[in-house]
């Protein structure tokens, strides 16, 4: 989930929490329902930001075994919600049921193809108002960079911006994530809706 890099969560959920309060200062905000936590491995933001925020919360994680961990972490607390074990590449959301989506650090697990068409079923997904946040790496190098230890990919700032308009997508607001080592790459928040 983090990559032996655990000494950042903190950092990574208050950065997130500060940028959803942002989204809430909006005219046009989201409500505080229900909220979707895509590629969400072993619960750790599910428990350690969205739950804080939303009362239910439901997860995606294509890998089994990370789900169960996040079914047993999550047992203990309040927790309301279901559980999808599949991927993002084939996950359709039910229609107009999440005021938030919010997808971190999986994107790069996507081709450029399957990132395009999960964004456009996630649409179908969000009630009126309703927002998707992607928080991702970004490259400095503006090219795409393969990573071969999990055959991932890192996408530069403009190619991220081209597939969301390419899903039919607008950046409402976007930001840096602060407070990360120098030596990781650039970690952004984007929240975007529908055209």
């Amino acid at each position: 989930m983090l990559g032996g890099l655990s000494s950042i969560s903190d950092v990574d959920l208050k950065g997130s929490q500060r940028f959803l309060n942002s989204i809430y200062q909006l005219v046009e905000c989201p409500g505080k329902e229900r909220a979707l936590d895509g590629g969400a491995g072993i619960g750790r933001i599910t428990q350690g930001f969205l739950m804080k925020n939303f009362p239910v919360v439901d997860l995606v994680e294509q890998d089994r075994h990370f789900l169960e961990e996040a079914k047993k972490s999550l047992k203990p607390t309040n927790h309301r919600g279901q559980f999808f074990n599949i991927g993002l590449q084939k996950f359709t959301p039910e229609n107009c049921v999440y005021d938030i989506m919010w997808v971190q650090w999986v994107l790069g697990h996507l081709t450029d193809e399957d990132l395009i068409s999960f964004l456009r079923r996630c649409k179908l997904g969000l009630k009126p108002r309703g927002l998707i946040v992607l928080k991702e790496n970004l490259t400095s190098s503006g090219e795409v960079e393969m990573d071969n230890t999990d055959s991932s990919v890192t996408r530069p700032h403009a190619l991220v911006v081209e597939l969301i308009k390419k899903a039919g997508l607008r950046i409402i607001k976007e930001q840096k994530q602060q407070r990360f080592p120098s030596d990781l790459y650039e970690v952004r928040m984007f929240a975007i809706q529908p055209v």
